[in-house]
């Protein structure tokens, strides 16, 4: 019961955020949001960090969901394409032209650029690994004093995942279980279970 009405309170949460700025694919992909709308999003203190996330289709989407949560920003590293591209553009659905967006050499570099801005800002990979904890284990409300400490997710490449340098710098390493012969979730899926779980 606490479970359900948690919910409920994280997706009223959400859409309080939105509700000055509504518009559907179809319409995002016809038309861009006035700047004085986008300005009236508040701003999550959440990044998103692809540490060398190679496939378009999956960096649009992330942008997309950068965008559903209200994101402060995506920081694409390494291989990871950038806008302008039509792949990412399509998966985007245009999020691509208004969430905040920074293109670094290496995930590290990014995460180390946003530690100099906020001391007390936490790293949580997305990761399988030996030390991952299941990731609805996680306390995120005190992880992030409420929702006001921010906090970086890093997703890794599609195959290798996330590079053992930002394994190291992460505060914490969370993994979606897995039951069936599948061992592992497409990126951006696992990237939204853990976002929504952790808003």
């Amino acid at each position: 019961m606490i479970e359900i009405k948690n919910i409920k309170n994280q997706t009223s949460r959400i859409h309080n955020l939105l509700s000055n700025l509504r518009l559907d694919a179809k319409q995002l992909r016809a038309s861009k949001p006035r700047q004085s709308d986008i300005k009236k999003i508040k701003r999550q203190p959440i990044y998103i960090v692809c540490d060398n996330v190679l496939d378009t289709y999956n960096i649009g989407s992330i942008f997309r969901l950068a965008d559903a949560v209200a994101a402060s920003g995506v920081y694409l590293c390494g291989g990871s394409e950038t806008p302008p591209n039509s792949r990412i553009a399509k998966a985007s659905v245009g999020c691509d032209k208004w969430v905040p967006w920074q293109y670094f050499a290496t995930a590290a570099e990014a995460i180390s650029k946003l530690k100099t801005q906020n001391s007390k800002l936490k790293v949580i990979a997305i990761e399988q690994h030996s030390k991952a904890v299941d990731y609805r284990s996680l306390n995120y409300e005190q992880l992030t004093m409420n929702h006001k400490r921010p906090v970086v997710f890093v997703v890794g490449h599609e195959t290798d995942g996330v590079s053992k340098e930002v394994l190291k710098m992460a505060d914490k390493i969370v993994e979606i279980p897995m039951f069936g012969v599948n061992i592992s979730l497409n990126v951006m899926v696992s990237l939204a279970i853990v976002l929504f779980r952790a808003i």
